[in-house]
């Protein structure tokens, strides 16, 4: 790892380019807009065989180092020592922005009407108090993502702030969609489940948990027949950093699957998340 790019504040790995910085830096610079993602270890292995996803984020303005898998991997080959930035983390940080707490400046879409509900009323006790039009009920998006009725929502109301709550692999092609289809460019947060761990949607990671890189195995013993297998999937991301560490992988498709044209092949990395790192 170069110099240089460290001082940059970022780390290239697998051909997406991580920021190196702290939780109020990477606010401060996806706040003027832009697409920003954390990819976590189950999703992110699949950046060699799911065009759509490597796409976005290849083009995403900002990747956050959430996998601790990655991470523990990375230092260890690279002799290097990039901090962690999780997606909880994040958005502990995030929701005590001024602008986010103002009312009308935010959009969130959630995956379930029981996570809206709940979600909804946690966001309310630590005063971000939230119209119902700023929460969206995501559908089943499928292989291609096309949601007119959501860029209807936001081209009216006009939020600063649009905060995803999907799953990963399909928020960040929903992110991906939105930057590319609005008129105008709000800052666009993939934060994934961490707002299910502080509503209670989902098990409670404590802050020592996520300190410790162990939220992973918190999530395993909360429901082992759901987690369990995603997690040992995830053991892929390993290889992957071993043999390809900063550069992309070339692009194959799923087994059982017809190959996928790699929609990511024209995005020059450091013309992607590097732009507002550079700037």
């Amino acid at each position: 790892m170069s110099t240089a790019l460290r001082y940059l504040g970022q780390r290239t790995i697998l051909g997406v380019n991580f920021f190196a910085g702290s939780a109020q830096e990477a606010i401060a610079r996806i706040r003027p807009g832009g697409l920003l993602v954390i990819p976590a270890a189950p999703a992110l292995k699949n950046i060699n065989c799911d065009a759509a996803y490597r796409q976005s984020l290849l083009a995403a303005d900002l990747a956050l180092a959430d996998s601790a898998l990655m991470v523990l991997v990375w230092n260890l080959i690279a002799h290097d020592h990039l901090d962690r930035l999780s997606g909880l983390r994040y958005l502990r940080v995030l929701i005590e922005e001024p602008d986010v707490k103002q009312p009308g400046n935010t959009l969130w879409v959630m995956p379930s009407p029981t996570s809206a509900s709940t979600n909804f009323a946690w966001l309310a006790s630590v005063g971000v108090e939230l119209d119902p039009q700023h929460i969206y009920m995501a559908p089943k998006y499928g292989p291609e993502i096309d949601d007119q009725a959501l860029l209807a929502r936001i081209e009216r109301l006009r939020p600063r702030h649009i905060i995803l709550t999907l799953g990963g692999g399909t928020q960040e092609r929903l992110g991906l969609f939105l930057k590319q289809h609005l008129t105008y460019l709000p800052a666009i947060h993939c934060v994934g489940a961490a707002l299910a761990f502080l509503s209670g949607d989902q098990v409670h990671i404590p802050v020592w948990g996520d300190k410790l890189y162990l939220g992973w195995l918190i999530r395993c013993l909360s429901d082992p027949r759901r987690f369990v297998p995603r997690y040992w999937d995830a053991r892929k991301l390993v290889f992957l950093i071993l043999r390809y560490r900063a550069e992309l992988p070339p692009l194959k498709a799923p087994e059982g699957r017809p190959h996928q044209p790699d929609l990511a092949a024209s995005v020059r990395p450091e013309t992607h998340a590097s732009s507002k790192l550079l700037s």
